[in-house]
């Protein structure tokens, strides 16, 4: 039986645009050799997850040092000229400020289910999020309480130990194959990949292009178990 849902933070609940995003792809396109948006916003993601996976235990590092670390990366390798400080704190402006999805907030309102955020973002930025937009999660499982970030799996195993749920009682929702599908697996939650532009080649579960379809995922989800249970 389904008793909560975790669920990622950008990418699914929450756009991976918004204005601050813009202005710092314009400012870096404008101050920097790369003039294309998309290269700009390639190389910036690219290169954030390759920090996150390398920043682990005792090698572990806050977003915020990320972002100092990325924007040095850029201004030795893409000849960015700009003010860092400012650059920074738009960073942190967006994780705030980044708007939702238009299906976010209704999920929140109908979900019959406790919801658990992780993110590999602080969750500082993410309360401050919540009660800008007036949602309501259940809690907030961040990289910063386990020093790991997603796909590893003690952030996942958080969120266990927050809810207090057995693996096999919680769905985990997100919009990345690499860090929310392969993560939850690793801890034997059942994933479900948000593919809201209907572009992704995994085929090996459960995929939903919108939230309004998450009910109808736990209502099946909890007749296959009831059914396993009977035999």
């Amino acid at each position: 039986m389904i008793k909560a849902i975790f669920i990622d933070y950008t990418g699914t609940i929450m756009e991976e645009t918004g204005k601050e995003m813009t202005e710092i792809v314009r400012r870096c396109c404008q101050n920097s050799n790369v003039k294309d948006p998309k290269e700009v916003l390639s190389y910036w993601w690219k290169h954030l997850k390759e920090y996150e996976q390398k920043s682990y235990q005792e090698t572990y590092i806050t977003e915020d040092e990320i972002v100092d670390r990325l924007l040095e990366k850029c201004e030795k390798e893409l000849g960015l000229k700009d003010d860092f400080e400012q650059l920074h704190r738009l960073f942190q402006e967006f994780w705030m400020h980044a708007p939702a999805f238009a299906d976010t907030k209704e999920f929140f309102e109908t979900c019959s289910l406790p919801i658990y955020i992780i993110s590999n973002n602080g969750c500082a930025y993410i309360e401050e999020s919540m009660r800008e937009k007036d949602l309501h999660p259940a809690g907030i499982i961040s990289g910063d309480m386990v020093r790991a970030y997603k796909p590893h799996r003690e952030i996942f195993e958080k969120a266990l130990e927050v809810s207090g749920c057995k693996a096999c009682e919680v769905l985990h929702i997100g919009d990345s194959v690499e860090s929310d599908v392969f993560g939850a697996k690793a801890v034997g939650i059942c994933p479900v990949l948000l593919d809201r532009s209907a572009k992704s080649t995994w085929t090996e579960g459960r995929v939903i292009h919108s939230l309004k379809e998450v009910r109808a995922v736990v209502e099946e989800k909890n007749r296959q178990d009831g059914e396993y249970d009977n035999n």
